[in-house]
């Protein structure tokens, strides 16, 4: 992907979520204008959570976190004993695995092998020993430029057929998924989650919104957000049993953007990944199902 088209990109999205966050925004900045001229609010501060930048509400950052990617920088500081053993350990651990010995170093593209074998370890204690090979794993800045990369990927793919590529999308769902769509000239295909039912996402509800792009689009693949982001729903494994049947029997790519996995706090809400669900289920689907799942530091205890 070229550095012009990532800036067109960059600039699009820019442009679409300023328009759709800007009365929000605006209103938030005249609350806080008038609390600290003193007006009368049931309120002393505005927290701005729209992003889910948990630094920019006031959320301290991991210590162990920033001390290590600090030394791992400046490597003379994991020679001083000023940090803990634990830290310069991970330091030495990390630094080791670089070519050269400096993070400035080139890397595979799918990341540095080390960390590779780190995030599978555990993803497979994540879902209860279900393996996971490192092969699997490809590491970015963030899960928004993963997903945009496999979006990329299946529009190119089906560029070809007459029709535009289409993607079964949750409604309600976060503004940034759609604008990527556009970005790269994809059709959004609504499904509507279940308010009812607290949000959950009905398989019949997916079979409708697929026949009614027939003829509109080309849909390829299928998007969901488990727990749900803006509502917070956390699927069940039965649910994500009968997603995995229905993306067979319609040969869809499937996504499952796993991204709040650990802010799950509902009573009787746990969270299941879709891997380890696919993997249980055992062939022939865990041998046909295509699935690409999405995590971050951003989000969770680590908010990096």
């Amino acid at each position: 992907m070229s550095l012009l088209y990532l800036r067109e990109i960059c600039r699009k999205m820019r442009s679409i979520k300023q328009t759709e966050l800007e009365p929000l925004v605006r209103r938030a900045n005249q609350i806080k204008t008038e609390v600290t001229q003193g007006g009368r609010k049931p309120c002393k501060d505005v927290i701005d959570v729209s992003w889910g930048d948990k630094h920019r509400g006031g959320v301290q950052p991991l210590t162990f976190v920033r001390q290590v990617l600090a030394a791992c920088l400046y490597p003379q500081l994991a020679h001083s004993y000023k940090l803990p053993d634990d830290v310069r350990q991970r330091v030495q651990s990390l630094l080791g695995a670089c070519d050269g010995g400096s993070v400035g170093s080139y890397t595979p593209t799918g990341g540095i092998s080390y960390i590779q074998c780190s995030v599978s370890n555990f993803i497979s204690r994540r879902d209860g020993g279900v393996p996971s090979s490192p092969e699997n794993i490809f590491m970015t800045s963030g899960s928004q430029r993963s997903i945009m990369q496999v979006l990329k990927m299946l529009a190119d793919f089906h560029n070809q057929a007459s029709l535009p590529t289409g993607v079964l999308t949750a409604v309600p769902t976060y503004s940034s998924f759609k604008m990527m769509l556009q970005t790269l000239g994809a059709t959004v295909v609504p499904y509507y989650l279940d308010e009812e039912q607290g949000w959950a996402m009905e398989v019949e509800e997916l079979r409708r919104a697929l026949q009614a792009s027939k003829g509109i689009c080309n849909t390829v693949a299928l998007y969901v957000i488990n727990p749900g982001n803006p509502t917070g729903h956390v699927q069940s494994r039965k649910c994500i049993e009968e997603v995995f049947r229905f993306a067979a029997e319609e040969r869809l790519f499937l996504m499952a953007d796993e991204v709040y996995q650990e802010s799950v706090f509902g009573e009787g809400s746990e969270f299941v990944s879709y891997k380890k669900v696919l993997s249980e289920m055992g062939p022939p689907l865990s041998h046909t199902v295509e699935l690409a799942s999405f995590h971050s530091a951003s989000k969770g205890f680590m908010g990096e």
